[in-house]
């Protein structure tokens, strides 16, 4: 990675980034000061439209492809050339906050305001893109990178409407959805800055979070099988228990997520059978989720679990079942754009630190067809997908900032 020289020296507006935060924080706004923006509702579409119209007068053109993302494009000194994109969602959970996804948009939208107020472009082409559903199912992205599921009813909504309606609200269309895939010539790069939607950068001190990749994801459903009977007449030595076995098994899982590694394993649904105050549980359905940023390191974890599964089994007298429900894949970030965001953190004097991210992103499903990174900035508390989810004006503005210079730098890379 070779740079031509150094990038010209813009700041970001600090008050004009928090006005639009504010704004946008508006559309949706419930009780408490959360945010409730629910994909294809009518605060989402109505917080899209108002994107759009910033983005066009920011001097973007926009268009909207077949999986109802937005795409504002900044055109670069060479039009044709490969794009450098950024981006994230406007969609929320139902009582989430003002800045997970929205503060990716509305910096990358700052971004491009502080390029056309200095009359400037990049030798290539800048895209700031909205991603159509990030909270649910990911069809934007997933789309974008060729990864859907074609199946339109795996993407019908909790409320039963189907996709193709749900769409054509937003402007795209199942019916011509895979033209939203892009090339891997199409983009050059894809940066997302993120809220880090966890504890560790303020635990730490640190302003910047460089972030290494996206944790892989294993999600299992665990089946125990015992014998249900009666409470009180079954002596101890005769009952075969499932919620004992259960009890084993999330203290398995405890040790797991403990034992050496960054990984984190979690059981965090558990069903009961019969559910009786006098029966001893017959059986018992178990969530598993495991996330790590390797691998092999996730596939070792799940065989030392498999060995402790057999062995609760033999002594419990009980039958365990373990049913794969999810399987994604970690997604590294680029070391040569972790290289560029951490030398603009030391130019512009931001403490930062490298890390995971354990949540999914937008920005994983990009990697699959571009180079990828991610910048984190700190969320108060750890805290994130509630309504007291809150980063600090000066947070947010040293995100914006050093995604402004990251794609100088990388507008000047060879």
């Amino acid at each position: 990675m070779i740079l031509r020289n150094s990038p010209p020296s813009f700041v970001v507006n600090r008050d004009r980034l928090i006005r639009t935060l504010e704004h946008l924080g508006s559309i949706g706004e419930i009780p408490n000061g959360g945010v409730c923006r629910l994909a294809y509702s009518p605060e989402d579409i109505a917080a899209r439209k108002l994107v759009q119209q910033w983005m066009r007068e920011a001097g973007m053109r926009v268009q909207i492809d077949s999986a109802g993302n937005i795409i504002g494009r900044y055109d670069g000194e060479n039009p044709q050339a490969s794009a450098l994109a950024t981006g994230s969602h406007l969609d929320t959970v139902p009582t989430g906050g003002r800045y997970d996804g929205a503060l990716g948009i509305l910096a990358g939208l700052e971004m491009v305001r502080v390029l056309q107020e200095n009359q400037v472009r990049l030798h290539r082409p800048v895209e700031v893109i909205v991603f159509t559903d990030e909270e649910g199912t990911m069809i934007g992205s997933k789309a974008m990178s060729g990864s859907l599921v074609n199946d339109s009813g795996y993407y019908r909504r909790p409320d039963g409407t189907d996709i193709q309606t749900c769409l054509r609200r937003v402007g795209g269309d199942w019916d011509t959805i895979y033209q939203a895939k892009r090339s891997p010539q199409a983009l050059a790069a894809f940066v997302e800055l993120h809220v880090e939607q966890g504890p560790i950068l303020e635990s730490m001190g640190q302003s910047i979070g460089v972030v290494e990749g996206i944790v892989g994801q294993r999600r299992y459903q665990i089946i125990i099988e015992g014998q249900a009977n009666h409470a009180g007449t079954t002596p101890m030595y005769l009952r075969v228990d499932a919620l004992v076995t259960a009890a084993k098994i999330v203290l398995a899982v405890q040790d797991i997520g403990n034992s050496p590694g960054q990984q984190v394993a979690t059981v965090g649904q558990l069903n009961v059978f019969p559910n009786a105050v006098n029966v001893i549980p017959g059986r018992v359905e178990m969530s598993l989720d495991i996330r790590d940023l390797s691998n092999r390191h996730l596939e070792a974890l799940m065989e030392q679990l498999r060995l402790q599964l057999e062995e609760i089994a033999n002594t419990t007298q009980s039958k365990i079942y373990l049913n794969p429900c999810l399987h994604n894949e970690p997604a590294l970030a680029e070391p040569y754009i972790q290289q560029i965001i951490a030398q603009v953190c030391d130019e512009l004097q931001l403490t930062y630190t490298h890390l995971p991210s354990r949540a999914s992103h937008d920005a994983q499903e990009l990697a699959r067809i571009t180079d990828m990174g991610m910048i984190f900035v700190p969320s108060a508390a750890g805290v994130s997908h509630a309504v007291t989810e809150y980063t600090t004006p000066e947070d947010c503005v040293n995100g914006a900032q050093v995604l402004l210079e990251t794609f100088f730098k990388l507008g000047l890379a060879e």
